[in-house]
């Protein structure tokens, strides 16, 4: 999940401390020049930093403008607007970290209840407004003694039910509709127009991930929400991609030039595509290429194909992933290996 926020260290910073987001798998300075669509057609200097967590599940990509002041949406964000809503985090025990975080003084929003497939659940804000979740988890890659692991999915604000379950199953592979229901959610109350009437559906993928970091990333799930009282809000209208919130929803991808004709073919067609300018994007520590779709309501979905990552930056050991097979999973003992990254005090 990427994160637009005004000071990349202090997010960091917290990300790991209180949510153990803590292996730093590279960070850069330097011009987003290829984003010309969502950022006004200028260059745009920015910091990243790309976390993860030791126990497994997504990343964080931390992302701060530097030649600007970002912006926040004019307008009071609500559930159902349109876009990137809520970030998923995966827990071992959602009891623990809640009080975990409550002892650490974060903002809470409403107690424990239950998703609508029966997980134990919570709502939670960053230091910067941004709402997450905390869901009920299973799916390890491994556990070290952490309260949460990485993301585990998205909740995402629709205008069209239909034509979003068409985009996220034919195009992300998310075919499984795990519920599907239609009402006021007692266990949204405590979120701004929580209280309101939805369309609300979970899905998850029927297939096991591969590639190399399958094992690692894990399972996730997509939340759509439909709101039926209101017309929502596009969270991103008048904005640049890396203003404050959530600015886009990541892929670990191989086969760059099938996806795009994919994308093409299915009416999403890359709008950004860095392989059309070069063979391997340089992220410092890291390379590959990237590109980018629009959900049908205008969300940023990335697609990132790694072909250099530090397996151990204290060892000098990176590794180049075109040499190998693109579905065959790195081994966990590798994987494991990440964890020399990890930022401590």
């Amino acid at each position: 999940m990427g994160i637009g926020i005004p000071n990349v260290q202090e997010a960091f910073d917290w990300y790991r401390r209180t949510l153990k987001i803590d292996i730093k798998m590279f960070e850069e300075a330097a011009e987003a020049k290829l984003m010309l669509p969502y950022t006004d057609n200028q260059p745009q200097s920015r910091h990243a930093i790309l976390a993860l967590s030791g126990q497994g599940g997504g990343g964080l990509e931390i992302w701060q403008y530097v030649g600007r002041t970002p912006q926040s949406a004019e307008f009071d964000i609500q559930l159902g607007d349109l876009g990137l809503n809520i970030n998923k985090f995966k827990c071992t025990d959602v009891d623990k970290a809640y009080t975990d975080l409550k002892s650490k003084g974060v903002e809470l929003l409403g107690p424990i209840s239950k998703n609508t497939i029966g997980k134990k659940h919570f709502f939670a804000k960053d230091p910067y407004g941004n709402v997450f979740e905390a869901v009920e988890s299973t799916n390890w890659f491994r556990r070290i003694g952490d309260y949460f692991g990485g993301v585990y999915g998205c909740s995402i604000g629709v205008s069209d039910m239909e034509k979003s379950l068409k985009f996220y199953k034919d195009i992300l592979g998310y075919d499984t509709v795990l519920s599907d229901d239609t009402n006021t959610f007692e266990d949204l109350s405590a979120l701004a127009a929580g209280d309101q009437r939805y369309r609300r559906v979970l899905l998850a993928h029927s297939q096991e991930r591969q590639g190399p970091f399958s094992n690692m990333l894990g399972q996730s799930q997509i939340e759509l929400f439909q709101a039926l009282d209101r017309t929502p809000n596009f969270i991103f209208k008048d904005r640049l991609w890396g203003d404050l919130g959530y600015i886009h929803l990541c892929f670990d991808i191989k086969g760059m030039a099938e996806l795009r004709d994919k994308c093409a073919k299915l009416g999403h067609p890359f709008t950004v595509d860095s392989s059309a300018a070069m063979d391997s994007f340089d992220m410092g520590e890291a390379a590959g290429n990237f590109a980018y779709i629009e959900d049908p309501d205008g969300a940023l979905i990335e697609f990132v194909e790694t072909h250099k990552i530090p397996i151990a930056k204290k060892l000098g050991w990176f590794l180049d992933l075109r040499k190998r097979k693109p579905a065959k999973a790195l081994p966990n003992w590798m994987l494991k290996l990440l964890a020399m990254n990890r930022v401590k005090d």
